[in-house]
């Protein structure tokens, strides 16, 4: 195999000055050969390297003013390093990530910017076509550092497209024997995740920001702008992909300046997310801040905090979500709880008249399995719980299956604030089951003198059928659709978006009797791998 340069570049380029580019530094590299640094060691029993392979590898390479950038193949894996990508350098070229053979993957040292980023209301203008990153199906990218994110820049696209049979993979480079050098294993907080800017609506800015066209909210974690007028902005699509390890505790900005697995800031309508899974994430598994894309067939497991957190006005669709929470094994040996909600949900971060363009978080959500334990989360302790309502939040729920088996902790499947109230009247189940030891976290009166529990029953369309319910079938994970324990029936959402929702005939996120599906298979696949890590 060919041995690939990192960087063909002359000499004068490398004398070039630094680019001042909008809220990042746009570098035009230099010369910096990392065939020192290559790691050559296969010890993993799927490392095997096949020498009598006829192609040259050529890794991923963008165009600059001063020459061609591209990583370094090391006869396995793609490798590289802060010259190619970091948190110094957005990259404004496409960039397309190969499947490499004989289970190579693409490995970076540092943060991955696509597309230039900065401050409208300093001037900057978001590029109507930016740069498109595209990743290939059976395309694997793992990352050192847990400062290295993917950052999609307004204007800027993904196209991670997997197939059933070769998803895409973003993931920890220490889940690799050869790139693992302490032994340590893969871990949540390996890497940073994965962040999208969109131009779609929030909260976070006010009705004359938007109207001046000034809209620039500075992203949790890793700074960078999000927000706009235009709620079917497209930012790419992500399909059949697992996101692994990601995420991490609070930051410089302290408690909740966090990064996520996967932050969708302002993305709107144009944007699908569709069979992922994610694992051990560190912070939340999804986390929208506004806009309105779309999520559909979704798997998060062991995730620290929340599986699902909407926030900013998000007013997309979602359907097929199954969460489960786990334990760990830590790096010290220790068996840690993950998983704080299955969904927090904010309505606004900012209300009023001064906000309304945008208002507070609506979205339609079927078809969701959430499985909780009795545990409280390794990072901050908070107790494993379903559903998580706050700050003016609206949402209509259909065919939910919460399951609590154990609440000797005193852990519960659902908890208002006091502003997770103030539009509890526009909060409903519909046709969904609530199988939890401990159902509610307290007894507070729902508006108009209503329970908590008649306000969960909503006349009867619902059914509260205790902690020891059958609800789950012998796999571990679908709805045991024959339980003689429910007695209501599923609502088939033919009421709902034809155009989005698919029409059911079952509670829960995946039916015991649809075996031979592919979202049945994903979850199946996702769930062993989550009981076995």
């Amino acid at each position: 195999m060919q041995m690939k340069s990192l960087f063909k570049v002359s000499a004068i380029a490398c004398a070039l000055t630094l680019v001042g580019c909008g809220g990042d530094i746009q570098i035009t590299p230099t010369v910096n050969d990392n065939s020192s640094t290559t790691d050559n060691s296969v010890n993993n029993s799927n490392n095997t390297v096949d020498n009598g392979s006829a192609e040259p590898i050529e890794c991923t390479s963008y165009e600059t003013e001063a020459g061609t950038v591209e990583g370094s193949f090391d006869g396995l894996d793609c490798l590289y390093n802060d010259s190619f990508a970091s948190k110094n350098i957005s990259i404004t070229a496409n960039l397309t990530f190969e499947e490499l053979p004989d289970g190579g993957i693409h490995v970076f040292e540092d943060a991955l910017l696509i597309g230039a980023d900065g401050r409208k209301s300093e001037g900057f203008e978001v590029p109507v076509n930016g740069p498109t990153m595209t990743v290939k199906p059976g395309a694997t990218l793992a990352f050192k550092s847990g400062e290295a994110i993917i950052r999609i820049a307004r204007g800027a696209k993904i196209q991670a497209v997997g197939t059933a049979a070769k998803p895409v993979t973003f993931t920890s480079a220490f889940a690799y024997d050869r790139h693992d050098l302490e032994g340590n294993g893969a871990q949540y907080a390996d890497w940073g995740g994965i962040i999208i800017n969109g131009n779609g609506l929030t909260n976070q800015c006010t009705n004359a920001q938007r109207a001046a066209d000034t809209c620039d909210v500075g992203s949790e974690g890793i700074t960078s702008y999000f927000g706009g007028n235009d709620n079917t902005d497209g930012s790419g699509n992500i399909k059949w992909a697992k996101i692994w390890y990601a995420g991490s505790g609070p930051r410089v900005g302290g408690e909740g300046d966090d990064l996520n697995s996967l932050t969708l800031n302002a993305v709107g309508s144009g944007s699908s997310f569709d069979y992922l899974h994610i694992h051990q994430g560190f912070d939340d598994g999804i986390e929208f801040f506004g806009g309105a894309s779309n999520i559909k067939h979704i798997v998060v497991t062991d995730t620290q905090d929340d599986a699902i957190d909407i926030d900013a006005g998000w007013q997309g669709n979602a359907q097929f979500l199954f969460i489960q929470h786990g334990t760990v094994t830590t790096r010290d040996g220790a068996i840690a709880y993950m998983g704080n909600n299955g969904f927090e949900t904010d309505g606004e971060k900012n209300g009023g008249d001064d906000y309304s363009d945008a208002p507070a978080s609506f979205p339609t959500i079927a078809n969701v399995t959430v499985i909780t334990t009795d545990g409280s989360s390794v990072r901050d302790g908070d107790p494993s719980t379903a559903h998580k309502f706050d700050d003016s939040i609206k949402t209509n729920y259909y065919n939910v299956l919460d399951v609590k088996t154990d609440a000797s902790n005193g852990t519960d499947c659902i908890a208002f604030s006091s502003d997770g109230l103030k539009n509890a009247a526009e909060i409903t189940f519909n046709n969904s089951v609530l199988a939890c030891a401990s159902e509610f976290a307290d007894a507070t009166q729902m508006p108009a003198n209503m329970s908590v529990e008649q306000w969960y029953e909503n006349g009867g369309v619902n059914q509260r059928v205790g902690g020891d319910a059958d609800v789950i079938a012998a796999d571990g994970f679908s709805t045991n659709t024959s339980s003689t324990d429910v007695t209501i029936s599923a609502n088939d959402l033919s009421g709902l978006d034809s155009s989005f929702f698919d029409t059911v005939d079952y509670i829960g996120a995946v039916s015991d009797q649809d075996t031979s599906s592919a979202w049945y298979q994903w979850v199946e696949a996702a769930v062993t791998a989550a009981n076995n890590d």
